[in-house]
């Protein structure tokens, strides 16, 4: 009969109390919204069912937290803590990723760079509440609604909070749908929503693949910190562009991404364990991130409205949200958002320009932060 009460009492029923329960239903809250809403489901399935894994009670001792030496979940959280997986989504991404629409109007690269103003607003704001410089940077990046550079900089520079930041970022950046169209509507009239994008210019092979030399120099010696993403990210894009290296391109946007994908979504959800992760400063981040996500969003929009007023040819404001790094869903709620004013009308190849600077602009931010800041 003891042994009997031993076991009982070292089962998750026993050990369970009330954070465990609400870190679970967040988890099958994820799982529902990326298999039910279609919100970014890649992403919100492994970190859901991470959060469920994670949020097991367990007995101490028998190796199976993940924050645990010598069990496995440490192990493979030590992609996260180290910063090695955030550049290799950054790889399988560049290979993925056709910069033409940017290169055919570079102007619109400046919607990109204008809409990480959320990133440094809320770096100030952290600041402000009290958070140390090194959190602040790290709560600040979410506004760039990029998931992998958010790792990265936390990664680096505040290593206690990147469940809380990558649990934030992927959050926001799942409910891209939700958040954004109604400060598109706020902040732009019908007539603006309506304004047609005149049509790029064709991009040469030649410039495709001289960009992501060219950029990769231009961006790292402005911000070196930026290396290991911005690196990964222009060296995938050769791979995809220069034609002879197809097996490399191919493997890095199917085989390699998924993988990462996997390991980095599963090990951020296992991070969120209820007596780390429940804490006012977790709830601070979250309410910082949300702040982050809107400014960078509305900053965008209006830099987009600034260009017009010295601009002959006119630029679709609905165009400046895409300048956040979801790649592509802020892209297709840009597209979405005009076609109900104007069914012929199509943005989505026009949004994928600032969409793309955003991915470069965050990576840069994080970079100019991280060597600020460390």
């Amino acid at each position: 009969m003891e042994l009997i009460l031993d076991f009982l009492g070292n089962t998750g029923f026993a050990l369970a109390d009330y954070r465990h329960l609400i870190m679970i239903a967040v988890g099958c809250t994820f799982i529902y919204l990326g298999i039910a809403k279609h919100y970014e489901p890649l992403l919100l399935v492994p970190i859901g069912f991470g959060i469920l894994m994670g949020n097991i009670p367990v007995f101490k001792g028998l190796g199976l937290g993940i924050y645990e030496k010598g069990s496995v979940l440490h192990y493979l959280y030590f992609g996260v803590r180290q910063g090695i997986y955030p550049p290799l989504i950054f790889l399988g991404i560049g290979a993925m990723t056709d910069f033409s629409t940017m290169l055919a109007r570079p102007k619109l690269m400046l919607l990109g760079a204008a809409a990480q103003v959320g990133i440094f607003t809320t770096f100030l704001a952290a600041l402000a509440l009290g958070f140390p410089a090194n959190e602040a940077g790290s709560i600040g990046i979410i506004g760039g609604a990029d998931g992998p550079t958010a790792i990265f900089l936390s990664a680096k520079l505040a290593p206690d909070l990147v469940g809380p930041i990558a649990i934030a970022a992927y959050s926001y950046m799942a409910l891209v749908p939700v958040i954004q169209p109604p400060i598109m509507y706020l902040l732009t009239t019908k007539e603006e929503r309506l304004i047609r994008m005149s049509e790029p210019r064709a991009v040469s092979k030649r410039e495709k693949i001289i960009f992501p030399i060219v950029g990769f120099l231009l961006c790292c010696f402005l911000a070196p910190a930026a290396l290991p993403l911005l690196g990964m990210l222009f060296f995938g894009n050769l791979l995809k562009e220069c034609l002879v290296a197809d097996r490399l391109a191919q493997t890095a946007r199917t085989g390699l991404i998924d993988i990462v994908t996997i390991l980095l979504g599963v090990t951020v959800g296992a991070s969120t364990q209820a007596d780390v992760f429940l804490t006012a400063k977790s709830v601070g981040i979250f309410c910082l991130g949300a702040a982050s996500f809107m400014v960078a969003t509305a900053g965008g929009i209006l830099f987009a409205k600034l260009m017009n007023l010295v601009s002959k040819d006119k630029i679709n404001p609905l165009l400046g949200a895409a300048g956040v790094s979801a790649v592509p869903d802020s892209a297709r709620v840009v597209q979405l958002v005009g076609n109900r004013e104007d069914p012929g009308n199509y943005l989505l190849m026009h949004a994928m320009a600032p969409n793309i600077s955003g991915v470069i602009g965050s990576a840069i931010a994080a970079g100019v932060l991280w060597s600020f800041l460390l």
